[in-house]
């Protein structure tokens, strides 16, 4: 058996390592989701940084085509037709602004000027979504847009070896029988040239190939990351993609080369490409983990054509969290410590006097009842020590109290038990001279009858006689249930027949007495009892409610079946004058009678009957209010016993 000092040293600890271990748990989970929550939230930011720069490029070139369309030069030489003139400015224009494209069309979209590709004239660019879109509307349009091989060889071969590559493969990105792209995206911006009557000469459309220009990507990693490096790797990484494969990135290979040709996640291609959603949730990027926000990329006409993505490098975030369970981890190794040192100092001084109290009550078991225990502190061990010493004191009082209580209790019990045998003599003695005493009372009256004798007072000395010793007979037949206590003769009897029999037998005392009764008998199941002993019970209960009430009382009388308990319940309530509280302990108590003429036995047979049949009788009583008494009987007497 442990001591209690290890009880409770082990209790602190196991408390200790609990609280720990829930604090670690609960804490590393909130932490960690906080700061998994900071990474969603800065890299959702960043999303929204990254958006701005892409988009001040896209107005930037748009701004530079609507600028130049505007120029009085380029209206002048378009209205004159100087082609010469054209070609040299808006050459000139192309590479003071480091544009990868800049044409000019006239107003049914064929080129008139080529600035990159001068030779390469007379090609319609009607099919151009921007370039209709301007037509249409007559003002600039700015957008990403894809161009084919085909387009971008109008204007350089350098653009079409741009814009090609070969699928990388990558891990976890959704299967392709494409290996290869041709087809370029190109940042690209178109307005009309108008006369200075305002009708249009002609549309000028330029842009820059986004497919290995690292312009924005590598501006978004300066700008919103600042170029951070954890354990060698670029903490924040920008991405254009063009459809689902990087054509823009600082995104890096094993190699340490830019990821250019490597495909997106097919988790992520599912919900940004297809259903045109933003992605911001942790992803797989080319070889690492990252807390990622993609969002699509739209043409001028809303279809989806590409990716904008920027991630920030989970391994960061990782080891914050590992960092943050080992420091937990050490608050509750050195909680531990200390919870053992204290644990050790407060069970010695929680053990010692408790030891002190075990030995003097070992002792006082022993029979040593002069036992007592120094009381050290005012706490609750000192409280204990104190009524340890005031059980002392009470129970050697009350042993000694007992002793003459157990006294009294066999002198009753012996008592009651001279009394039954005595009841049992004396009853049997009494009922044979009783008997002819009542015969030839009978006699006599007979006698007197046939010889026409009428004296009105000898007459009505028998009749007294008769009625005295009828009365003396029915004490002794109480006497005789009271002593003998009979066994109950069994059938199965309906409870409800019983107490209206019981009724019939009181019925003149209760019209005499001018009492109201009120039946609410309910449906109940038959239970195995004796009819007579019970019809008796009710019959008692029943006269000494009547008798409890003056005239125009009140009796009620109801059955219940109590289902969930299996039970009969029998309430029988007046509104007599109810039973005196010093009285009430006593009234099933033999011999023991309020009444002038009454024998004590009534109640004592009708509760002795009840507890043969395994039931249970109870009585709630207010004086000048009435009386209530409950009966309990068993429906299953197998289930009683």
């Amino acid at each position: 058996m442990k001591s209690l000092r290890t009880k409770i040293i082990v209790s602190f600890v196991i408390i200790v390592v609990i609280t720990g271990a829930t604090a670690t748990v609960v804490g590393v989970h909130l932490i960690g989701e906080r700061i998994i929550k900071q990474a969603q939230e800065k890299v959702g930011t960043d999303l929204n940084s990254a958006r701005e720069i892409y988009l001040n490029e896209v107005n930037s070139i748009k701004t530079i085509v609507r600028l130049t369309a505007e120029r009085f030069y380029i209206k002048d030489s378009l209205i004159k037709n100087d082609i010469v003139k054209l070609n040299s400015e808006i050459a000139a224009v192309r590479q003071n602004e480091n544009l990868d494209v800049l044409t000019l069309t006239d107003n049914a979209g064929r080129v008139i000027v080529r600035s990159r590709n001068p030779a390469l004239t007379g090609d319609s660019q009607d099919q151009c979504a921007l370039v209709q879109k301007v037509l249409s509307e007559k003002t600039a349009f700015a957008s990403a847009e894809i161009i084919s091989a085909k387009e971008l060889s109008k204007e350089s071969a350098d653009l079409v070896e741009r814009a090609y590559f070969k699928f990388v493969y990558t891990p976890r990105a959704k299967p392709t029988e494409k290996t290869e792209e041709t087809a370029g995206m190109m940042i690209k911006a178109a307005a009309p040239v108008a006369d200075y009557n305002g009708n249009v000469l002609g549309i000028l459309y330029g842009g820059n190939l986004i497919n290995r220009n690292y312009k924005i990507v590598d501006k978004v990693k300066e700008t919103v990351f600042r170029g951070q490096v954890y354990n060698g790797k670029e903490i924040g990484t920008a991405t254009i993609f063009q459809n689902d494969h990087r054509i823009s990135t600082n995104v890096h290979t094993r190699e340490n080369e830019r990821a250019i040709g490597t495909r997106l996640a097919a988790d992520v291609y599912d919900r940004v490409l297809v259903q045109g959603q933003p992605w911001i949730e942790r992803a797989f990027v080319v070889n690492d983990w990252y807390f990622t926000a993609y969002e699509p990329i739209k043409n001028i006409n809303g279809r989806i054509i590409g990716i904008l993505y920027v991630g920030l490098l989970e391994d960061k975030f990782i080891d914050m969290e590992r960092e943050t369970v080992w420091f937990f981890l050490s608050i509750t190794i050195i909680g531990i410590i200390t919870a053992l040192g204290l644990a050790y100092f407060l069970a010695n001084s929680i053990t010692r006097p408790l030891r002190n109290l075990a030995q003097a009550a070992h002792k006082f078991a022993e029979g040593d009842l002069g036992q007592k225990v120094a009381v050290e502190s005012g706490d609750e061990i000192g409280e204990v020590g104190n009524a340890f010493n005031l059980m002392v004191t009470s129970i050697k009082e009350r042993d000694d109290k007992l002793k003459q209580q157990t006294q009294q209790v066999v002198f009753r019990s012996d008592r009651l038990a001279m009394i039954g045998q005595l009841a049992a003599g004396v009853a049997h003695e009494i009922n044979n001279p009783l008997a002819g005493i009542r015969t030839y009372v009978k006699l006599i009256n007979k006698e007197i009858g046939e010889m026409g004798i009428a004296d009105g007072d000898f007459q009505k000395y028998l009749n007294l006689m008769d009625r005295e010793t009828l009365r003396c007979s029915e004490v002794v037949r109480n006497l005789l249930n009271f002593a003998r206590q009979t066994e109950p003769r069994l059938q199965m009897i309906d409870v409800n027949s019983v107490i209206k029999e019981a009724l019939a037998f009181t019925e003149h005392q209760v019209i005499l007495q001018d009492i109201k009764v009120e039946k609410n008998f309910s449906p109940l199941p038959q239970i195995l009892a004796d009819f007579s002993q019970l019809q008796q019970v009710f019959m008692n209960i029943i006269i000494n409610a009547c008798d409890a009430m003056t005239t125009k009382g009140h009796l009620s009388l109801s059955t219940h079946w109590l289902k969930t308990a299996d039970l009969l319940e029998i309430i029988i309530q007046d509104t007599g004058s109810g039973i005196p509280a010093d009285i009430l302990p006593h009234i099933f108590e033999p011999f023991f009678t309020t009444k002038k003429k009454g024998t004590g036995l009534g109640l004592s047979v009708v509760y002795g009957i009840i507890t043969q049949h395994k039931g249970t009788i109870a009585v709630d009583t207010t004086v000048g209010v009435g009386t209530t008494f409950v009966v309990k009987l068993p429906v299953n007497r197998d289930k009683a016993d």
